[in-house]
């Protein structure tokens, strides 16, 4: 297997970033368009619309947990760990992330929104002890 496969998910999630930053981007343009908000209030994100405050707080999300998943490919490369099963699980993670921005800027239903957060750090972890494994030389 190419060890260089482990870079397609990461780009996967640099791609569902910059798309986060286009929503926000775009819910605050039509916000001050709109009326609803004036330019300065995005000097302090207190003040901003609540439809662009959810935008910016899964934009901050998606530089929280993904950052352990990016460190985990990185690591997987180095150490020659990627294989099927560490490819397929960084793949479910990343569609966890896009299902988890899906929710939080459509209905940001929170039981939704948090088992599909919850069901992803799990991959994640799980993901982490395969790599553990592989470091000892297990597996």
């Amino acid at each position: 297997m190419s060890q260089t496969a482990i870079f397609w998910p990461m780009l996967a999630h640099v791609l569902l970033v910059y798309i986060v930053y286009l929503v926000v981007a775009r819910r605050r343009y039509f916000a001050v368009k709109s009326g609803e908000a004036k330019v300065g209030q995005y000097k302090v994100r207190a003040t901003e619309p609540a439809s662009c405050v959810t935008v910016a707080n899964n934009l901050i999300n998606q530089f929280e947990l993904p950052v352990l998943f990016h460190v985990l490919c990185l690591a997987l490369f180095v150490t020659n760990g990627v294989n099927y099963l560490t490819l397929a699980l960084a793949w479910i993670f990343i569609l966890s992330r896009y299902v988890h921005a899906w929710v939080h800027l459509s209905s940001n239903n929170l039981r939704h929104r948090s088992r599909v957060f919850f069901f992803g750090a799990a991959v994640l972890l799980l993901a982490w002890a395969l790599f553990a494994l592989h470091l000892a030389g297990v597996g």
